[in-house]
């Protein structure tokens, strides 16, 4: 008999289908993530589970769901869950796999939720598209065409179709009058794969703009696939718009939003839903990263309009709770929203906002578990250190980031492998715990202290800290101690991705809505 209490795939099934609250936690790395899990499932990996989860999954009376694969790790996060206030907290009656053999669906990749939908969407609404080659002849012609990439600028600077503008999802409907002012011009819509591209041209269209819309067919890798050649470090963008621009825009989301019953809520409704301690209530900022930065609600979160349809199972990581979105145009928020309701979420845009109101500048407010005081080591003290026998140092920060730079000598591992690695070690002076800054060392320095007799230290302010006084790092693959397993690599990312991988992907997306319909537990209705 389990020492925990255990929910099981029927009363999470039920709890779903009546759009109650729950949050389904796959505590293992995101590379295992994205190895199967269940729709409606976030990812927040126990070795993170400090730095995301109060932030994600903000309410303590929340019902929570945490499992693996049979690794030991959900019932880790069950006792920190417990100890930090979660009061109803269980795990998944035998893991993934009693999931599957109960009869539960299981999805790859990441972002399910939200590429099944955009497939769905497609398969409703028959969303044109025009393929890779169809374009590029569109372009070597000269026609009068416009492409548009719909994902985040940094993603487009990496790769984009030729002659291509950044224009992220949720600006499209608000600045597409003066990207394409010509009935005549069409408008073509790309992403890396199929999602953004099928949303985006969807939206132009449900906006009810006059000119010709398509999505570019499996987006950047239907383009390479074609054999055709890519654009790289670009910086194409688009500009503001007028007010007679806006005001016609804002019209058009606001009729669309209403008519997917998108809900409206005034500043002091959403002081009164934010106070209801048995329900969960995001405040999501739509407008770019910048404008976020610039200004903004003092609780809200960024979360741009595009990015969050795609990745709704990240940014509100309970399904049944309730999602507010702001912006500062009345454009954004209403497309954004319209998608929303459709995939089920209780969505409201706040009314009767004024500049005045953002008052916040730089980022977000997470919230972060109590964590003991630590021992530190400056920079320039552990600069010093590296010269003397006897010191290991642990960088904790993605291998992605590791590999980029890191402090020389310092080996990358997980934090959940930290204990097992350091007893592994002969018998050293001092350990040096690093990370990004130097919040998820200072939680593993408290576990790590408890467990071993050696001195622990953390560096102070990480590894931003050594950058900024300007000591020397070691780029490149350096000696990792754990599997690199801490993050998925997306078929669509990147510039030398296998032929065979992309394909892959592609042929599991085109399969989202037949697993739809056998998961029977989403709740989206396409208009």
């Amino acid at each position: 008999m389990s020492l925990y209490p255990l929910k099981g795939f029927f009363r999470i099934k039920e709890a779903l289908l009546q759009s109650q609250e729950i949050a389904i936690i796959d505590v293992r790395e995101e590379a295992l993530f994205a190895e199967g899990h269940p729709l409606f499932a976030t990812n927040i990996p126990l070795s993170r589970l400090e730095l995301e989860v109060l932030t994600r999954v903000p309410s303590f009376s929340t019902p929570v769901v945490v499992y693996d694969n049979g690794e030991g790790l959900a019932e880790q996060a069950y006792q920190k869950l417990s100890i930090w206030g979660y009061s109803d907290v269980a795990l998944l009656e035998g893991g993934l796999k009693g999931w599957e053999a109960a009869g539960g669906e299981i999805f790859h990749d990441v972002n399910s939720p939200s590429k099944a939908f955009g497939e769905l969407v497609e398969s409703v609404r028959h969303t044109p598209s025009l393929t890779a080659e169809e374009v590029k002849v569109l372009l070597d012609s000269n026609a009068d065409v416009v492409v548009l990439d719909a994902r985040r600028f940094d993603e487009y600077q990496t790769m984009s179709i030729p002659t291509s503008i950044s224009v992220p999802g949720a600006e499209l409907a608000l600045r597409i009058k003066e990207l394409a002012p010509n009935l005549s011009t069409q408008v073509i819509v790309n992403c890396a794969g199929r999602t953004r591209s099928l949303i985006g041209t969807q939206s132009l269209i449900n906006a009810g703009i006059p000119n010709q819309v398509a999505a570019l067919r499996n987006g950047t890798i239907g383009w390479v696939l074609a054999g055709q050649t890519l654009e790289y470090c670009q910086s194409r963008c688009f500009q503001p718009v007028s007010d007679e621009t806006r005001l016609a825009a804002a019209a058009s989301a606001r009729a669309l939003a209403d008519q997917t019953l998108v809900r409206r809520a005034t500043l002091e409704q959403l002081s009164a839903l934010q106070q209801e301690p048995a329900r969960t209530t995001y405040l999501f900022d739509v407008r770019t990263p910048d404008e976020f930065t610039a200004g903004h609600f003092p609780d809200a979160f960024s979360a741009p309009g595009g990015q969050l349809v795609q990745e709704t199972d990240h940014h509100a990581a309970v399904r049944g709770a309730r999602v507010v979105l702001v912006d500062d145009d009345g454009v954004r928020a209403n497309m954004t929203a319209s998608w929303l309701a459709q995939m089920g979420w209780e969505v409201y845009v706040l009314e009767g906002v004024e500049p005045s109101h953002f008052t916040e500048s730089g980022n977000e407010k997470s919230r972060y578990p109590p964590v003991q005081s630590a021992d530190v080591v400056t920079a320039e003290s552990l600069a010093i250190l590296l010269g003397e026998s006897g010191v290991t140092i642990f960088d904790l920060t993605t291998y992605q980031r590791y590999q980029k730079g890191h402090i020389p000598s310092a080996k990358w591992v997980l934090r959940t492998d930290v204990v097992s690695q350091v007893k592994a070690l002969p018998q050293p002076q001092v350990i040096v715990l690093t990370c990004g800054s130097d919040r998820l060392a200072r939680f593993a320095r408290q576990e790590l202290a408890q467990q071993v007799p050696y001195k622990v230290v953390v560096l102070e302010g990480g590894n931003a800290a050594w950058r900024r006084v300007g000591l020397p790092e070691e780029t490149g693959s350096g000696e990792a101690l754990s599997p690199l397993i801490d993050r998925y690599r997306r078929p669509y990312e990147g510039t030398d991705n296998p032929e065979e991988a992309m394909r892959a992907y592609l042929d599991w997306e085109f399969g989202l809505v037949a697993q739809l319909e056998k998961d029977g537990t989403h709740g989206f209705q396409v208009i």
